[in-house]
């Protein structure tokens, strides 16, 4: 009853090495593998081995929850990208257990408030944090103001002159898309908006790091997310005093989707005449039909799925479609077969899914691999293969 993710060995990883030497040329640096949350739909234990195949000195997790895990795999620093804050109790709890760890000296934390900061500023021992700027995403982080002024405060500076507070850099997480200053259509080599904000950011970083007095000053270097190569060796090259550390997930796992396969088991074939009912909804098929049981559901993440961009005309009227769709209880399922995309028979089950095949269609036999397009983000596999 497998659920499993087969990947082309030599394929995955030339697409890593790839990505590895582009961005260590363009940056000057290596790249800060992401292995976060579900580690893409194949596992953090994998990608941190593949994250010390590498060569990483550096990976970044998504939350303190994940440190544990990941640190037991390599000798590489860890970033989290969810800033620590001390109003949030259930995690507060976490970062005490994670400094009780022999490899607490390896994690650095992210600090987005004043509040984060001076409670760390006051604290016992010593901890490495990035401060986080407010870019663009206006999610987490410092505005110029905020950040001149928690720099400028007097309890802060002590904590950095004594060591209690290591500060690695600044850290930028930017959107996706172009901020919505970007007016310039010639690309990046006249500067993105994405790079502007990335080199405004960094003259204020390297303005108060090169007049820092006193002991433990912070690092004049930058933790950006979500740049691409020209972007970056634009950025690199107006600022050739700053070191560019370039988080990198997505592009990283999933660049080369031809390299990874989705499939679920056929369980059981069920060739049915016209008004059967079946499943729990007991709802009928396509006339003289086949109903498949085919092996992924909902704790694999079949039928999840995030809200759509619908950041233009056609993905507005593909939502709006299949709204319609599912408003009428159809909805395609991420199964192909035969060259098509099978429909749901109902909701997916818990482990496993009911779809339709149309008279007509060939049919599978019981064990035969049924492909399955999905979101290796919210994906969970029962198995991954093709590494051994």
């Amino acid at each position: 009853m497998a659920f499993a993710v087969s990947i082309n060995a030599e394929k995955w990883r030339d697409h890593q090495d790839v990505v590895w030497d582009t961005v260590r040329r363009t940056a000057g640096a290596p790249l800060v593998p992401v292995i976060k949350g579900n580690g893409y739909g194949l596992g953090q234990r994998l990608l941190a081995d593949e994250s010390i195949r590498l060569g990483a000195d550096t990976v970044a997790v998504g939350s303190v929850f994940e440190v544990d895990e990941v640190a037991e795999y390599g000798t590489f620093d860890i970033i989290v990208l969810e800033p620590f804050d001390p109003r949030d109790s259930f995690a507060t709890e976490a970062w005490w257990r994670v400094g009780q760890q022999l490899h607490a000296g390896r994690v650095i934390r992210t600090v987005a408030s004043r509040e984060a900061l001076l409670a760390l500023a006051t604290g016992h021992g010593s901890v490495r944090v990035v401060l986080e700027a407010q870019t663009s995403m206006h999610r987490f982080g410092f505005d110029e103001g905020e950040l001149l002024r928690v720099l400028a405060d007097a309890e802060v500076r002590e904590a950095f002159a004594m060591g209690r507070v290591l500060v690695e850099g600044l850290a930028l997480h930017l959107p996706l898309a172009p901020p919505a200053d970007e007016v310039d259509p010639r690309g990046a080599g006249l500067g993105t908006a994405k790079v502007r904000e990335v080199v405004r950011w960094a003259g204020l970083w390297q303005a108060e790091t090169e007049v820092w007095s006193g002991h433990n000053s912070p690092e004049c270097r930058l933790w950006v997310s979500h740049l691409d190569d020209a972007e970056m060796g634009a950025v690199v090259s107006s600022l050739p005093d700053v070191t560019v550390r370039a988080r990198i997930g997505t592009r990283l796992w999933l660049g080369n989707r031809s390299a990874l396969h989705a499939a679920g088991t056929v369980l059981a074939v069920h060739p049915l005449p016209t008004g059967t009912h079946v499943g729990y909804r007991q709802r009928t098929g396509p006339k003289d039909g086949t109903l498949v049981v085919v092996s992924g559901g909902t704790s694999h993440g079949i039928g999840l799925s995030a809200p759509t961009p619908a950041a233009n005309v056609r993905q507005r009227v593909v939502t709006a479609g299949s709204g319609a769709l599912d408003a009428a209880g159809r909805a395609l399922s991420p199964f192909r077969w035969a060259g098509k995309q099978r429909w749901f028979a109902e909701p997916p089950h818990q482990h496993v899914s009911l779809v339709w095949l149309p008279k007509g269609t060939m049919i599978p036999a019981v064990g035969d691999k049924m492909a399955a397009e999905v979101r290796f983000t919210t994906s969970r596999f029962d198995a991954v293969l093709g590494l051994e």
